[in-house]
């Protein structure tokens, strides 16, 4: 575990992108807003909550951007603690041409954190013919329905290689770290909850649990895998818990999560 102050500064994670997020000591829930900076140009990935709003925008302005930059605001789902602070930003970017852009079925939620006279901000991934470009950076959307609202999406930096996975691959963070690498023994392991080297904290079952109460069911998280399977991947960066920067484990939690059982309805039926 890094020290305190390592997580009081924007975090680079990829070429251009950054975690701008705020490290909560009390929770350990941790909200991951993640800032993509091309030239003189930035898009904010599920900016976050009210709270953290202060937190995020220092974060921001110490990548050297300033609000005026930023481009395009981006929401995966319409959660508060990825939305929340949506009309802090929108006054404090003060540009017209800002974009804010989700999922169409998102809207009838989204427009109530917009002031009535700036809900034309608002774009489709549908109506932008499911990309946005900005100073050459392509970033790509794709629809991953009921995982775990009906509009999710996730989005995919071409440039980086790096997908932004909402609540995907997200987890409660019990312990927390910027990133995780699986250990080979994870890999190998086919019990979580009672690790063979005695660890008091197993990240693996953390995962699978989050996943088993944040997503409706099966289908739906199984469906959203066979979304993001095929696409070349080299870092997961979810909005909650840890970045994975290694493909083998990106792709070894891709057909784990496909299949797993006992997810959210499931396990009542």
């Amino acid at each position: 575990m890094k020290d305190d102050g390592y997580y009081d500064r924007p975090l680079k994670i990829a070429e251009g992108i950054y975690w701008v997020g705020f490290y909560d000591k009390k929770t350990n829930f941790h909200c991951n807003p993640y800032l993509v900076v091309q030239g003189d140009q930035a898009v904010l990935i599920d900016g976050g909550s009210r709270p953290d709003f202060a937190v995020v925008m220092t974060k921001i302005l110490e990548t050297g951007i300033y609000p005026s930059q930023i481009v395009a605001l981006i929401y995966q789902h319409y959660d508060p603690d990825l939305c929340g602070s949506m009309s802090n930003m929108i006054d404090i970017c003060d540009n017209k041409n800002l974009k804010i852009i989700s999922e169409t079925t998102n809207e009838i939620f989204i427009n109530f954190y917009i002031e009535r006279s700036k809900q034309s901000l608002l774009e489709s991934i549908e109506n932008r013919g499911y990309c946005f470009d900005f100073n050459g950076r392509i970033l790509e959307f794709f629809k991953t329905p009921y995982a775990h609202t009906a509009g999710s999406f996730v989005t995919y930096d071409k440039k980086s290689k790096t997908r932004f996975s909402s609540d995907l691959f997200g987890s409660f963070s019990v312990k927390w770290d910027i990133f995780l690498q699986l250990e080979d023994d994870c890999i190998m392991c086919e019990d979580y909850f009672n690790c063979k080297k005695g660890n008091d904290y197993c990240p693996l079952s953390d995962i699978v649990e989050f996943h088993r109460i944040i997503m409706p069911c099966r289908q739906s998280l199984g469906r959203a895998m066979s979304v993001i399977k095929d696409l070349d991947i080299n870092i997961i960066a979810p909005q909650h818990g840890i970045v994975l920067p290694n493909r083998r484990d990106i792709y070894f939690l891709i057909d784990k999560l496909a299949t797993l059982e006992k997810v959210g309805v499931d396990s009542i039926v």
